[in-house]
């Protein structure tokens, strides 16, 4: 087993929680920050869609790097090391004019991001037993939707009152938190571990784990990838549906952006309960097939609303779903990916979230110049419906065929964690989590 052999170290679990709550506060509080600033100074939708991407790219294509840099490298090397990183380019961002420059330093802060996210992802699972994970998970759910709950209220305050430079250098404190918790805890994974765990040459390893051999993780990456593409412009378009379509204030916008956050918090705890009793993993992937329909039906009704406020009761709605999704695909992929590829494991899934919203950024911010803000929230919530519906056929599939793989090989169902977590059609597999919206991935990181 990759999960801890003795008792849960819920210290570790807790520190951890408290660093990603405070460090997605200080993110939220920087991107609601700059996103506003643009709004306000006439930007247009793909002025805000290409801040966006800067802030996504790196995520996605240096996946393949930095989720070899978490499996191998000391975990406590890493954290403090590019969180000193962080605050530095953090700072400098607060005192940055040019908009070149500004993309630039964004893009250099995702990757930093693109590190730190897989590392804290694949440390989780190693600090607790295997039933302990959804609770673990539920944990740092709960610190990272906090921490992005309080970030767009605060940023909504403060760019009224001092402009953008002190959401930017309050989040640059922020990233201390990472150095603190690197240097705390007790728990580590990569380095010389990562070197001890691995076999002789010559030893029988198996073959190595790749997501394209487990079917129920790659249905779970491709479905979510698809659904986030489809809905993931929202983000885009949000700012300009509520301050100019809904005539929303910035205080108004911030509220209505921590409504998402704060139903994460009950969504996470909900699902954490039922996710501790489903013991088969199919069970798992149309759990987050279900809350993915759930994202897509509130933003299809948030086309209707007459007013800003309205849109706090869907949210809060989507925003559990969204809590609830990340803790099923994150007891998921703990249970089917060993202990050695976990960094790579959650760097590929970030890149294919990340993947996702960078379409949606593009589509959104490329509408908005053609059709208005509330015709394009109903069509991202109607089109990723469709796509929802569209793949369940495809995990249905994914699913039989991986309990037909167990079964064949003689052991319990591959979709069943009974069979030892992740043994699915060949591959053996022992072993993650998150919970974070931002967190992540769910690291890594939310649905919105």
């Amino acid at each position: 087993m990759s999960f801890t052999t003795g008792e849960s170290r819920w210290s570790d679990v807790w520190l951890t929680a408290a660093a990603r709550g405070t460090s997605i506060c200080g993110d939220f509080l920087a991107a609601t920050a700059l996103a506003l600033a643009l709004q306000g100074a006439g930007a247009s939708g793909l002025a805000v869609s290409g801040l966006l991407l800067a802030a996504t790219l790196p995520l996605v294509v240096l996946a393949p790097i930095t989720g070899r840099l978490a499996d191998r490298v000391d975990s406590r090397t890493l954290l403090v090391a590019v969180g000193i990183g962080q605050a530095t380019v953090c700072a400098l961002l607060a005192f940055a004019d040019h908009p070149a420059l500004v993309i630039g330093l964004v893009a250099l802060l995702a990757c930093g991001l693109a590190v730190t996210q897989p590392c804290l992802a694949a440390l989780l699972p190693t600090m607790v037993r295997p039933a302990d994970l959804p609770r673990a998970s539920a944990i740092s759910q709960t610190a990272s939707s906090l921490g992005a709950l309080g970030g767009p209220v605060l940023a909504g305050l403060l760019v009224g009152q001092f402009g953008t430079r002190v959401p930017l250098l309050i989040d640059a404190a922020s990233y201390l938190a990472l150095v603190a918790v690197g240097l705390l805890l007790r728990t580590r994974r990569g380095g010389r571990r990562a070197a001890a765990a691995t076999p002789a040459a010559g030893a029988d390893r198996g073959p190595a784990w790749r997501l394209r051999r487990d079917p129920l993780l790659l249905a779970v990456v491709l479905t979510t990838a698809a659904v986030i593409t489809a809905v993931g412009g929202i983000n885009v378009i949000e700012v300009f549906f509520i301050r100019e379509t809904l005539g929303g204030s910035p205080t108004t916008y911030g509220l209505v952006g921590a409504a998402w956050m704060a139903g994460m918090l009950p969504g996470s705890w909900l699902c954490a309960r039922l996710a501790r009793r489903l013991t088969d993993d199919g069970a798992l992937v149309y759990g987050v097939l279900a809350t993915l329909g759930g994202i897509c039906l509130m933003v299809m009704v948030a086309a209707a609303v007459p007013t800003a406020a309205l849109l706090v009761p869907l949210w809060l709605v989507a925003g559990a779903a969204n809590g609830g999704e990340n803790v099923f695909a994150n007891v998921l992929t703990a249970r089917r990916v060993p202990e050695a590829a976990r960094g790579r494991a959650y760097a590929t899934y970030g890149a294919a979230v990340q993947g996702g919203s960078m379409g949606g950024y593009l589509i959104g911010g490329a509408l908005l110049a053609l059709l208005s803000p509330r015709s394009l929230i109903a069509a991202a919530g109607v089109v990723g419906l469709l796509v929802v519906v569209a793949f369940v056929p495809v995990v249905t599939r994914s699913v039989r065929r991986a309990r037909a793989a167990g079964a064949a090989s003689g052991s319990a169902p591959a979709g069943s964690s009974a069979a030892g977590p992740g043994e699915v059609a060949g591959v053996q597999a022992d072993g993650r989590g998150d919970g974070s919206a931002d967190a992540g991935l769910a690291t890594p990181v939310p649905t919105r």
